[in-house]
């Protein structure tokens, strides 16, 4: 016999035969209950009682839930059900309910710090280009030269004397609606680091109201950037310790599998201050420490929870020994012996 499920009821088949259905209420409200209950990978009451009678073990299923009643997965496909089934129009109206619903339980707010994290570095990559382009610019006018004969760019190119002491060639001074649109250059620039420093403490605020156990373990800015490294908080929080310790990474990582380069033994955790102010033989081991805390902060910030000042206070203890410890003279070693 083969177990059935679908939308509408589940379905007990002898060959082309039902031997036994259970249909599911024709409330929408029930019907959404079971496509979730179904989606999320539980069993409904009505798929439980279908095997009540004793049928489990001569009953056979593709689909992996009916594994706890003792039905025998296969890989067949299901064979349709010999029954007439309620109209398709009911069916689409349950699926984009149910998909509204999905959607709105897999939203995940830390999506905008995602976003604005990403934004600044767009911002300072724009930052560094015009800066550069600027300075190229500027390093390009005709200089004044003084009394003693040193170059002094002026931007305008008036003054600039000749071999025959006359005024400059016609054609060597800047073009002055160049030299405002530079200006207006130097200004969008100046307007990009006033939105960069703006969108900087913004992130900042909303990371200590959002992410407070991150904030207080890694400072609000890195725990911002390892929430966007990660791809939002709900994932962060899934995320092994060890995956944590060098995320931001990546590169080097994969090298490592690739080419057997040397693995990589921090990532983005460099930026945290008692890691970047280590020696070079303490940090991996203040990597993987401070990581095993970010990891539980992160399930304390994906679960609302407040505050736990433990975890800083016991990475910090952590951090003291690793230092204690690799603070004592190491015996050199001498090929002579």
């Amino acid at each position: 016999m083969q177990l059935v499920s679908t939308w509408y009821g589940v379905f007990l088949l002898d060959g082309k035969r039902v031997h036994r259905e259970r249909r599911f209420p024709e409330d929408t409200d029930a019907l959404l209950e079971r496509m979730r209950l179904r989606r999320t990978g539980a069993l409904a009451p009505e798929e439980r009682e279908i095997l009540a009678g004793g049928d489990s073990h001569a009953s056979s299923a593709s689909d992996r839930r009916f594994a706890v009643l003792g039905a025998k997965l296969s890989n067949e496909r299901p064979s349709a059900v010999p029954l007439a089934a309620p109209p398709i129009d009911r069916l689409r109206t349950l699926v984009l309910a149910e998909g509204e619903i999905a959607l709105r339980e897999a939203w995940d707010p830390s999506a905008h710090i995602e976003e604005a994290v990403r934004a600044m570095s767009d911002l300072d990559r724009t930052e560094n280009l015009l800066s550069e382009r600027l300075e190229s610019w500027m390093a390009r006018d005709l200089p004044d030269v003084d009394g003693e004969g040193i170059g002094v760019p002026s931007g305008t190119g008036e003054g600039v004397p000749t071999s025959s002491g006359d005024s400059p060639p016609a054609g060597s001074v800047a073009d002055p609606k160049l030299l405002a649109a530079r200006g207006e250059l130097a200004k969008a620039y100046e307007r990009l680091s006033e939105l960069r420093h703006s969108l900087d403490r913004a992130v900042e605020s909303a990371a200590q109201r959002s992410l407070p156990n991150l904030s207080v373990l890694l400072g609000p800015l890195l725990a911002a950037r390892m929430v966007a490294q990660a791809g939002g908080l709900d994932r962060l929080a899934r995320l092994p310790a060890s995956t944590i310790q060098v995320l931001g990474a990546e590169k080097a990582f994969f090298d490592h599998l690739r080419h057997g380069s040397r693995p990589p033994r921090h990532g983005l955790l460099f930026l945290h201050p008692s890691i970047q102010g280590a020696t070079q033989r303490q940090r991996g081991r203040l990597a993987r420490a401070l990581a095993g805390k970010a990891s539980i902060a992160a399930r304390l910030d994906h679960g609302g929870r407040p505050v736990d000042a433990s975890l800083d206070a016991s990475y910090k203890r952590r951090a003291e020994e690793i230092r204690r410890a690799g603070s004592g003279k190491r015996a050199r070693f001498n090929p002579a012996t």
